[in-house]
């Protein structure tokens, strides 16, 4: 199976999963589980977009961040069922939890919709040297109506400036079920962490961008009050990275 969304078909819907480890045993194990157990397990059972990301700067540390795509609802809450029938993926699974120690300390779930600006992910015919550095960045508005209008500065001119400084996310939305609703979430790869620096400062001297932001304030007040940020390596068999 593709290894992208199915032709004509557009992800609209996708699983954060993050898991918090402690050193030790769970760090390696869970990379054993993921390579060998839940992606063999999706590339034969889902046809979304997957993302398996090592944490370099987040709250807490070790941490991996699985996301999975999905084209509607119904397909995201089929998943488990489908998981559970796959003999080879029980088998990992079980392998995973059985060893002395815990497999990880905590585990939450967060599920987004992308937006319509959003562009699909999908891998690319020519896969990056190295694991690019994504970055999770979380805007909490303190209302529904600052979000719609955060939404439509993004979709406006904030997009445009994005691209011409090097910053090109590769998902907008928002949270369905999780923490710090309502927010606008998106994930922004880079080559490097210098690559990064370099973007977001020309991005926070661009003339434009302060001349839009300043407009935004003066109309909507601080539509985004909480910006929440963490910084992941692509792992090195993570089919996007």
């Amino acid at each position: 199976m593709s290894l992208g969304a199915a032709p004509g078909k557009r992800a609209r819907y996708y699983q954060l999963q993050y898991f918090y480890l402690k050193n030790g045993t769970q760090s390696a194990r869970i990379q054993e589980f993921m390579r060998h157990g839940l992606l063999p397990a999706l590339s034969r059972i889902h046809d979304g977009p997957r993302i398996i990301l090592d944490a370099l700067v987040a709250q807490h540390m070790p941490q991996v961040l699985a996301i999975v795509g999905f084209g509607s609802l119904a397909e995201w809450q089929d998943l488990r069922a489908r998981l559970s029938r796959d003999a080879e993926y029980r088998r990992a699974f079980e392998t995973w939890e059985a060893a002395p120690e815990q497999p990880y300390e905590d585990c939450s779930e967060v599920l987004l919709e992308a937006t319509g600006y959003s562009p699909e992910i999908a891998p690319s015919d020519a896969p990056p040297p190295a694991p690019r550095i994504f970055e999770l960045r979380v805007y909490h508005s303190p209302t529904w109506r600052q979000l719609s209008a955060l939404h439509a500065r993004f979709a406006g001119p904030e997009v445009a400036i994005f691209h011409r400084v090097g910053i090109h996310p590769v998902l907008y939305s928002s949270t369905l079920v999780g923490p710090s609703m309502p927010n606008l979430t998106y994930l922004i790869p880079f080559e490097s962490l210098a690559a990064r620096e370099k973007a977001w400062a020309a991005f926070a001297a661009d003339p434009e961008w302060i001349k839009v932001r300043q407009e935004s304030i003066d109309q909507h007040g601080q539509i985004s009050s909480v910006i929440q940020m963490a910084l992941y390596r692509a792992a090195a068999y993570s089919p996007i990275r």
